[in-house]
């Protein structure tokens, strides 16, 4: 891979994340019930959301969320979504966005990161490991809470 960088999400970039490929079996993942629902409830001016760039080409997306007064624990600080091309998947795309995401984490003193995830062949369970997420809970609707302690 070239080198990576981010850039805030905007009106000239959100067109080509919406577009990003997946690899057969991942569209079941996209996203867990649990966020979906706290979607709707979520203010706007808690996302941190970023494309993620090689060369001029948008290869992926992240989305966290930073809301100390969120009722449940696990969407205070999170990983609330992570889409990677399904071209540029294994490349270290994932991993370069996750990290920007806990060094944002990091800078607004947040002690420990959360994600959301459904088991699954084909879903992310095996990146969130490797990133350094441990199952730490369940969701009522079974998704697995993981966490990272910064």
């Amino acid at each position: 891979m070239s080198d990576l960088r981010l850039e805030e999400l905007s009106a000239a970039t959100i067109v080509a994340v919406n577009t990003l490929g997946l690899k057969p079996g991942q569209e079941q993942f996209i996203t867990p019930v649990s966020y979906a629902a706290a979607a709707a409830v979520t203010p706007a001016h808690t996302a941190w959301q970023r494309v993620v760039l090689e060369d001029d080409y948008v290869v992926g997306f992240i989305h966290g969320n930073f809301d100390p007064d969120a009722m449940q624990e696990e969407f205070r600080a999170a990983l609330w979504r992570i889409n990677v091309d399904a071209d540029a998947q294994g490349k270290g795309v994932g991993t370069f966005a996750v990290n920007a995401l806990i060094e944002e984490a990091r800078a607004r003193g947040v002690e420990r990161l959360t994600v959301l995830w459904e088991r699954g062949e084909e879903g992310p369970e095996e990146f969130f490991l490797h990133i350094g997420f441990v199952p730490v809970g369940e969701t009522p609707y079974g998704e697995i809470i993981g966490a990272i302690d910064l």
